[in-house]
């Protein structure tokens, strides 16, 4: 029977750990018969905020750890330099395997189908069920498709606050990559200063100040 959900593989009750080694056995979808592995989110159990992002990238996928390549490297400067601690972040991806096409003797990246994302999300539901944070930040358009539903844009929507079901607040921004995707230095710089305005903003409603509501999740 073919499977299309990773339902069945993740463990109740959930903990960080249970769920961290039984990802490792995850064929939810066939995404995990080319990857090298599995790459499970990273972050302390009650974190205020949790990450989203897209899948692993190929240093993720060899490493075993998720955002230590150079969208991770980007990620983890802004953080800093929008107040937001590293040690209060839970980091995470809607996917949890590697999608690629080769190229010579490169790997490059390759968008997921709908149908991969929704079969990973019960994984990141038990994260979210497991970490409870205050804010959820969804970086890119494939994390807020699995978190909020096909209804919902990141062109129209980035840097709007909801409540959500998984997190007093949940909103989105942009995946550190399209940054470094930018066409050229003035560019990236202008989408990179947005972006760490978007972060500061979250490190607001971490603090517990206010933010506007903009209305309630509906999952379509």
């Amino acid at each position: 029977m073919l499977v299309t959900s990773a339902a069945e593989f993740v463990p109740d009750p959930p903990t960080l750990l249970t769920l961290r080694e039984a990802v490792r056995s995850c064929k939810g979808c066939d995404l995990y018969r080319h990857a090298t592995q599995a790459v499970f989110g990273e972050g302390p159990a009650r974190a205020s905020v949790m990450f989203i992002g897209e899948q692993p990238g190929d240093q993720e996928d060899l490493q075993g750890h998720p955002f230590v390549g150079p969208a991770g490297q980007l990620l983890h400067k802004a953080l800093e330099e929008s107040g937001i601690d590293r040690s209060d972040a839970y980091i995470t991806n809607a996917v949890k395997h590697f999608k690629f096409e080769e190229r010579g003797k490169r790997r490059l990246h390759k968008k997921p189908r709908v149908s991969e994302i929704k079969a990973c999300r019960p994984w990141l539901e038990a994260e979210a069920a497991v970490v409870r944070p205050r804010v959820i930040v969804c970086l890119g358009a494939t994390a807020a498709l699995s978190v909020f539903g096909s209804e919902y844009r990141l062109t129209r929507d980035r840097g709007k606050f909801i409540e959500h079901p998984w997190a007093h607040q949940a909103t989105s921004t942009i995946h550190p990559s399209a940054i470094l995707r930018a066409p050229d230095a003035e560019r990236r710089q202008e989408e990179y200063r947005r972006f760490v305005d978007d972060l500061k903003k979250v490190r607001g409603v971490m603090a517990g100040k206010a933010c506007p509501h903009e209305g309630r999740y509906s999952r379509q």
